[in-house]
């Protein structure tokens, strides 16, 4: 890595941890090798330009479609209010916030053309959780969804660090300016190593850790996952769930989609129900979403024509082999799962086509290396359960946070998640180091139990988490969502007990079991499971 940063403004490269404190960094593939100087901006949109898509649809939605040219004539613009009407200087942080929607994407190209670094925010985020992030990355500058102006405003009158705010969309007033510029924009001449993303962790509690990405890591993920697992290629249409403010679906819907010189629907359908819809609408062939997501669309398959979907990749949890096998079964299409990490921008195990297991998340994605370690960081032999450790081209690199120590170790990146690989080097997800429930001495891992019990025909979600024991000091619970029209009985409970024991062992059965309409989740549509145990702790 170069020492050195073309940023006029510098905070975030003086705030990368100590290098010493750094993953080691592969770069195994020839693809990865990148100059000096690159502008992922240019990569991805520009040089497509260049290539002769042009006047190929880039970004498909039921507002407005847009071609490759027409992004860029607008990312020029966005860039070019930022620096002439604005003044911002390259390094700066900008906060970006909205919806998936074209001019979400046309902003965050216009933000890396001119240098930024971009900080992407979920819509959901309130006031006080926005005033963290701003505070943490030090941001004086936002563009926002009108809609979502709100929020972004309250956290504005909190603190003394957000200086500006600019709105789009209908009533907004950064089409305007936008209008009123050429569309012509000379790219800032950044660095492979300089900064391009604060992402900061979802599902984070207190103190919000922001992982910094490079140019070179937003190109890594699209010659490693997209294009090594995924083989993306120009005739795709790509769609997703998960918000870009996530880099999961960041990658999803606008980097590996402009990297292959395909096209992207970008059209606030964030329900797994409308996404069956828009299927049909715009002819994706390339889905991104949670295994919650495909579940859910389960339930109203039969009245959308999905025939246009090819590839199906789940991530953001664990995907059961029940969830693969009822998806195989009703589509014909085997679910693509994957392991992935904000702190390595995206997907690093996976497995697609022949080499799909159902039950097991894959191998490591071309570029990267995986091992199980103990507690002590020793390499652990096939079929032990430990601590899943990852290296590749991307690594954690958090901005200017103590955790970035537990994080990384000996070079390995630690996920924070309990996995065995097996004999033919496949991996196999046990739980989130804190989902492992310790019973009567029993290890037992929550999303194992989950699995079981989503066979059952009754139940169409669940959460497995350890409940306070006096005497067991943990017991497992089921938090239950049921089918459709499905009762809620005593009769159940003990149904769906007996069923558990027949399915795995017995000591691993849900001894207690709650009812609920819903579960908590992320955007993503992740399960929160800590805030189960947050309200199983309240009651002791």
């Amino acid at each position: 890595m170069n020492n050195t940063t073309s940023h006029a403004d510098t905070f975030v490269f003086d705030n990368l941890p100590p290098k010493e404190e750094w993953p080691e960094l592969s770069f195994d593939l020839p693809q990865l090798n990148y100059p000096e100087n690159l502008n992922v901006a240019y990569e991805l949109l520009d040089k497509a330009v260049e290539e002769g898509f042009g006047d190929k649809v880039a970004i498909l939605s039921s507002s407005q479609n847009f071609t490759y040219k027409q992004v860029q004539k607008k990312a020029n613009q966005v860039a070019k209010v930022l620096v002439e009407d604005f003044g911002l200087k390259s390094g700066n942080r900008v906060l970006l916030r909205g919806p998936n929607n074209p001019m979400m994407a046309i902003c965050w190209f216009g933000i890396l053309k001119a240098g930024f670094v971009a900080v992407t925010t979920m819509s959901m985020l309130r006031a006080h959780e926005l005033k963290a992030i701003v505070e943490k990355g030090q941001i004086s500058f936002a563009i926002t969804d009108i809609r979502l102006e709100k929020e972004l405003t309250l956290c504005q009158k909190n603190t003394e660090r957000l200086e500006t705010i600019i709105t789009f969309g209908k009533g907004g007033i950064l089409e305007g300016k936008m209008d009123k510029k050429d569309g012509m924009f000379e790219n800032a001449n950044t660095q492979a190593t300089d900064p391009a993303l604060l992402a900061f962790t979802s599902g984070t509690t207190g103190d919000p850790k922001a992982c910094i990405h490079f140019h070179n890591d937003i190109m890594s993920m699209a010659h490693t996952f997209s294009t090594e697992t995924l083989k993306s290629t120009k005739d795709e249409v790509f769609a997703g769930t998960p918000p870009i403010a996530f880099t999961f679906g960041l990658g999803a819907v606008i980097v590996f989609p402009f990297h292959a010189r395909a096209t992207t629907v970008l059209d606030e359908t964030p329900n797994p129900r409308a996404i069956l819809k828009a299927i049909e609408t715009f002819n994706i062939t390339t889905l991104f979403t949670a295994p919650t997501a495909y579940r859910t669309m389960l339930e109203g398959i039969d009245d959308h024509d999905i025939s246009s979907l090819k590839k199906c990749i789940s991530a953001g949890e664990a995907l059961s082999k029940a969830t693969s096998d009822f998806w195989f079964k009703e589509t014909g299409l085997r679910l693509i799962d994957g392991i992935g990490a904000t702190e390595l921008i995206h997907i690093f195990i996976s497995a697609s086509g022949g080499d799909i297991r159902p039950g097991s998340t894959g191998k490591p994605v071309p570029g990267y290396i995986a091992t199980i370690l103990d507690e002590e960081g020793k390499t652990l032999p096939p079929g032990k359960i430990g601590k899943l450790a990852v290296k590749g081209p991307t690594g954690c690199k958090y901005l200017d946070d103590a955790r970035q120590k537990t994080y990384v170790k000996g070079g390995w990146n630690l996920t924070g998640d309990a996995y065995q690989m097996d004999e033919g080097g496949y991996f196999w997800f046990e739980a989130r180091a804190d989902d492992m429930i310790i019973s009567s001495g029993y290890n037992i891992a929550g999303p194992e139990v989950e699995e079981a019990l989503l066979i059952h025909p009754s139940v169409a979600d669940c959460a497995v988490i350890g409940a306070p024991h006096e005497e067991r000091g943990s017991i497992v619970k089921a938090y239950i969502v049921l089918g459709p029209e499905i009762e809620e009985t005593d009769e159940l409970k003990a149904e769906l007990q007996n069923f558990t024991k027949a399915a795995i062992a017995p000591y691993k059965y849900p001894r207690l079991i709650s009812f609920v309409s819903e579960l908590p989740k992320t955007q993503t549509g992740k399960t929160q499971r800590f805030k189960l145990r947050e309200l199983e702790n309240q009651k002791n």
